[in-house]
């Protein structure tokens, strides 16, 4: 079921089992000791929705101003209407209430990505948007909107928005309402490319070896000299389709990433975070050809996959600091070492309910794996075949 606007991101990376393979052979090792907890994340869901809310509620109250009224309504519900930054937005009606709606975005923004472990130079964030489109003909005939955010809980049974009156209203979470609705949320393709960043700066600096996928690993010592001087192996996706892409109506389109584990040329866990922008709606087949392991990087044949959403609130900061404290004790054993259990109970509970979404995870993907292979979950598939990157 397509999703109204855009709010998430896939995130390889909470059910993590790491693999170690010696001499080609998977051996199922024993299991590790348990890690010690990761230091807990702040709570920037909670940090981040308060803010919207804020925001949502300001916003409301400016709707009296009439320009303020018709530049939001050209904005989001013309016919190339889409997202519409709010600042911006705010700035372009010149009113003295559109002045002040735009500096109080102004100071959101800043909050918003302090919040999710990100500094003021990622830019403006808020946004605004038509619920549904279906909500047109409404704002046509003059019916008076509502503002409202995303709550952080998938599951939530209404959703609370706001009259020009300051006045709340609950609207039912599981329907598209009738009446317009504005809902303000956060540019997640934006902090989603900013907190790739943060998980590749984080994971590095903790000795992570995330060098991304655009960098052959340290002086990978192929079988083939001449091989691996005319390029490297990677695994590509040709396809890949979520089934479940666990947003109600409210909170739209997806942005997502992976994180791609296993261990490095020098025998050390490493992390690379992979984005996903173009996987937005669940039960759509997307053609990417992407790649996603660079297997230049790895020590041994096999690396996991996990894909996330981020729902707006994700802290990367401290998403690479939790998964950090539980990798760092993972030494080369040379055997397959199962780590699903171990790195889900170190993530803080609130990263499971929407901040940001499991969604799917792949297990033991080898350099020469190919055609379909099914999600662990059962929520997702991804087609995927060997491909060499020739050097110029």
């Amino acid at each position: 079921m397509p999703l109204p606007r855009s709010r998430r991101a896939l995130v390889a990376l909470t059910a993590l089992p790491l693999l170690a393979l010696g001499a080609g052979q998977a051996v199922a090792g024993p299991a590790p000791a348990a890690p010690a907890p990761a230091p807990a994340a702040p709570a920037s869901a909670t940090q981040v929705s308060a803010i919207e809310d804020e925001v949502a509620r300001t916003l409301a109250a400016s709707l009296t101003d009439p320009a303020l009224r018709a530049e939001l309504r050209s904005a989001t519900a013309g016919p190339v209407a889409g997202p519409a930054g709010l600042g911006a937005l705010a700035a372009a009606a010149q009113s003295p209430t559109a002045r002040g709606l735009a500096a109080t975005a102004a100071q959101a923004d800043r909050r918003i990505a302090a919040a999710k472990g990100l500094g003021p130079e990622v830019g403006p964030l808020l946004r605004v948007q038509l619920a549904d489109l279906s909500m047109r003909a409404a704002l046509d005939a003059g019916a008076a909107p509502l503002v409202a955010t995303a709550v952080a809980d998938d599951h939530a049974r209404t959703i609370r928005a706001y009259d020009t009156a300051g006045r709340v209203h609950a609207l039912d979470a599981a329907a598209v309402p009738g009446q317009p609705v504005y809902l303000v949320d956060i540019d997640t393709a934006r902090t989603l490319a900013a907190g790739i960043a943060v998980l590749q700066r984080e994971f590095g600096a903790r000795g992570l070896d995330a060098t991304g996928l655009n960098a052959a690993g340290p002086a990978a010592e192929a079988p083939d000299a001449a091989q691996a001087a005319a390029g490297w192996w990677a695994t590509k996706i040709s396809g890949i389709e979520v089934a479940d892409d666990e947003e109600p109506w409210f909170k739209g389109a997806a942005e997502m990433f992976s994180l791609v584990t296993g261990f490095g040329q020098d025998g050390k866990v490493r992390v690379d975070s992979v984005a996903m922008p173009y996987l937005q709606y669940d039960g759509t087949v997307y053609y990417p050809n992407q790649i996603l392991v660079n297997w230049s990087n790895y020590k041994y044949n096999l690396a996991d996959v996990v894909l996330m959403e981020d729902d707006g609130d994700t802290n990367y900061l401290a998403l690479a600091q939790a998964v950090a404290a539980v990798l760092l004790t993972i030494a080369d054993q040379g055997a397959y070492i199962p780590l699903v259990n171990a790195v889900l109970a170190a993530l803080p509970s609130s990263w499971w309910t929407d901040d940001p979404d499991y969604v799917e995870s792949w297990y033991t993907l080898a350099r020469s794996s190919s055609g379909r292979l099914n999600g662990a979950r059962g929520n997702g598939w991804m087609t995927v075949e060997p491909y060499f990157v020739q050097q110029f």
